[in-house]
């Protein structure tokens, strides 16, 4: 098979917290930027905005703004985004066993923040 295709999307991809974003926008479908800063504790900002940027790009993820006071940004996946997260399932469960971590547990863990996720965001819901 011809490695051509994938050398332009491997720029992307390889950066430290992409596949991570792609797998938090597929667990909970959409999250505003405070909620991806949560979800990946440990990255900067700057980090995220870049990473947002490129993936955008690219084509995985999509970026809607609202016309509100205050000003609401969400960010999910795309087609081709949600395509993506279904082709690196595999190596998240391959990852998840090499590191001894269940599965079950980390279907808990990902059960259980985005229950927490929920709430923050429910939390932070304008009133009225």
């Amino acid at each position: 098979m011809c490695s051509c295709p994938i050398k332009g999307v491997i720029d992307v991809i390889s950066k430290k917290w992409a596949l991570l974003i792609v797998n938090s926008l597929g667990n909970y479908g959409k999250l505003r930027f405070k909620g991806l800063m949560e979800e990946l504790r440990g990255i900067s900002p700057k980090s995220l905005s870049d990473t947002l940027k490129n993936l955008q790009s690219e084509g995985l993820i999509r970026r809607e703004s609202f016309s509100e006071i205050p000003p609401r940004v969400e960010y999910s996946l795309t087609d081709d985004g949600i395509e993506f997260r279904k082709a690196i399932l595999p190596l998240i469960k391959w990852a998840a066993t090499r590191n001894d971590m269940s599965l079950e547990r980390c279907a808990l863990i990902s059960r259980n923040a985005r229950a927490s996720g929920e709430e923050s965001a429910r939390a932070r819901e304008p009133v009225g």
